[in-house]
């Protein structure tokens, strides 16, 4: 019932094309998980270009963080509790990506997207702890375009069969996160190599 709902303001948001995408990840009212493979689904009916479709869903994957990190820079961690689960997110969540930053640091903006579960309640710390809003930026975006470009691109390869990408994704997330880590330490490290000598 409510996945029917939600599809159908997302398919009113399909009249506003990129824009609607962004609008729909901003307010974090529908998981990316959902919308994401569904965008891919209008690439594939040629509604979308793949490119624009993923920068759509990688800008409205910035913006909605940057949404949830403004209530805990602003309102607190009353205000989060009070309002999260508007957003989707659960306490046990919220303290789950709590204990995430506190054991890493800003970096989780970045390698928090990749874990699920913490992936949406990691901007919520990130702004209590009043990190730095273009470094939060910079690291989300760099962490979304991967993650975006993987769901619009599959819910695009399976076509009419776009609903599958979500479990199909959720199995592999993780490790494919991970490797996506390791490639970006692997490239920054050798980066660093290349400075120090």
């Amino acid at each position: 019932m409510l996945e029917s709902v939600l599809l159908s303001l997302i398919e009113a948001l399909k009249q506003l094309s990129y824009f609607g995408v962004i609008l729909a990840l901003t307010f974090e009212f529908v998981p990316a998980e959902l919308v994401l493979p569904l965008v891919g689904y209008w690439v594939y009916q040629g509604d979308m270009n793949l490119y624009l479709a993923i920068l759509a869903g990688t800008v409205g994957g910035v913006c909605g963080p940057l949404t949830l990190y403004a209530l805990g820079r602003y309102g607190g961690r009353p205000l989060v509790l009070k309002y999260g689960k508007y957003f989707l997110v659960k306490e046990k969540e919220i303290d789950a990506a709590d204990r995430f930053f506190n054991k890493y640091g800003s970096g989780v903006a970045f390698f928090g997207r990749f874990i699920p579960g913490v992936r949406t309640a990691i901007s919520f710390p990130c702004g209590m702890a009043k990190m730095n809003v273009w470094l939060f930026s910079i690291y989300t975006f760099v962490a979304m375009l991967p993650v975006t470009a993987i769901y619009v691109y599959l819910g695009y390869k399976l076509g009419p069969k776009w609903k599958e990408v979500g479990p199909i994704v959720s199995q592999y997330m993780q490790p494919i996160g991970i490797g996506i880590v390791v490639l970006i330490a692997l490239f920054l490290s050798l980066s660093m190599c290349g400075i120090n000598k």
